[in-house]
């Protein structure tokens, strides 16, 4: 990473540049030589080193809101992906982590930039703060936070995630008790919000399936599998094959039935467009026993570093009995061919062709999924641009909205990539 050293001033740059020197004055010196003393000193000033930096690096990410701003990214987070090729996740992680130290946590954020606590040490610590009831005092708070620090000199973050969920027994036991009670009622109350989905391919054709979701769903859900797990034949018999298949493994195909005897009209739409599944292949591909179709699903192959995942001809041929496909017939060439370019507003079919070639948001470093952009005129059409797939762009609503802002500019790069900057 290249340094800016003849366009910063501040002292905070200085610092990180003279911090910078020294450890590469030491990056060819041999640490086998060192002695055992020398050794475990040098591991615990390193961590110390390592926590510090980190401090420092997150109260600038606190208050690098306007970086952001100037390159059009929708957070500080969203910079670091697509400028330092950071992790999202993980930026998005550190900067929530960023802001709740800079705002609410000074003694978790003193002790990391002091070395007497760690980075994964100060996320549990802040976790449990957070996670205390909003009619806990201010000042049972403070006490349970100095307590918690305190605790990082001699536990392990796994060990202060069991303690932090038990802190108010040792700073208020007389509101503890309490506090379990409508601890159950805010979960019940908040189980939406903290509901997730996740979907990961694992690049052997199977993708793995990760949530939380409330209780009442769940059993919602598990009812609805069962009533596809039911074996055929009598519970005793010997003979029912059924009865031999692990009962996860049962769950599963019942998911995929569930998923299969969905009704598409019934789903709501998305940019425009009935929710459709998009399957790639020629049609001698789908006469052939042996040929591959490409399925072009949400998750985009730039995010998870994986091919876009495939499916034989039988498949694709059996799915379009049960689900909505839509097929994309391609040259000879492997070409979108152009789907209408009539119409002020692009049509569904032409949405279809900008998702599977544009595939996400193509401002830079942006990865929203295609299904979630806007078909935008590269050309205005009142300016006489052509509604058709050469005029047509898909951006995120951030990046359209930003687009269309007079205090910004848009510079086209190759490959069909659209950095969008404030104007200056």
């Amino acid at each position: 990473m290249s340094s800016t050293r003849s366009t910063v001033t501040h002292p905070i740059n200085h610092a990180v540049d003279r911090s910078r020197h020294a450890l590469r004055e030491a990056r060819d010196l041999q640490p086998t030589y060192l002695s055992l003393a020398e050794k475990e000193a040098a591991l615990r000033d390193l961590a110390a080193l390592e926590s510090e930096a980190a401090a420092l690096r997150l109260r600038v990410t606190a208050a690098a809101g306007d970086l952001a701003e100037d390159t059009a990214c929708r957070d500080v987070a969203a910079w670091q992906a697509s400028r330092l090729n950071a992790d999202l996740r993980r930026a998005r992680a550190d900067q929530r982590l960023a802001h709740s130290l800079d705002a609410d946590h000074p003694a978790v954020a003193e002790a990391l930039a002091g070395g007497r606590a760690n980075l994964d040490q100060a996320r549990v610590v802040v976790e449990a703060l957070d996670a205390l009831p909003d009619w806990i005092e201010q000042d049972t708070r403070r006490q349970a936070e100095l307590n918690l620090v305190r605790l990082c000199a001699r536990h392990s973050p796994s060990e202060l995630r069991h303690l932090g969920r038990a802190i108010l027994d040792h700073v208020a036991p007389e509101v503890a008790e309490a506090a379990g009670a409508r601890r159950l009622q805010d979960e019940e109350a908040s189980a939406w919000k903290r509901s997730r989905l996740t979907l990961r391919r694992d690049g052997d054709g199977t993708t793995r399936i990760s949530g939380l979701i409330p209780d009442s769903a769940a059993s919602r859900l598990r009812t609805y599998l069962e009533a596809f797990t039911s074996p055929r034949g009598k519970p005793g018999d010997p003979t029912n094959e059924a009865l031999r298949v692990p009962h996860s493994r049962r769950l599963a195909h019942a998911f995929v039935q569930l998923l299969e005897r969905t009704d598409p009209s019934r789903l709501p739409e998305q940019a425009g467009d009935a929710t459709t599944v998009i399957v790639t292949m020629t049609l001698e591909q789908l006469r052939s026993d042996l040929a591959t179709a490409t399925l072009l699903d949400l998750p985009t192959p730039e995010v998870e570093g994986r091919p876009l995942p495939n499916l034989s001809a039988g498949e694709a041929r059996r799915l379009a009995c049960a689900a909505k496909i839509v097929p994309a017939v391609l040259g000879n060439r492997s070409e979108v061919l152009d789907l209408g370019r009539a119409d002020r507003l692009f049509r569904p079919a032409q949405r279809k062709a900008l998702r599977l070639r544009d595939r996400h948001c193509r401002a830079e470093g942006c990865t929203v999924p295609a299904t979630w952009c806007d078909a935008h005129h590269r050309q205005p059409w009142s300016q006489g641009g052509r509604t058709d797939l050469a005029d047509g762009v898909l951006l995120c609503p951030w990046h359209h909205h930003r687009v269309h802002d007079p205090d910004y500019e848009v510079e086209e790069l190759p490959g069909r990539v659209w950095r969008v900057r404030k104007r200056r």
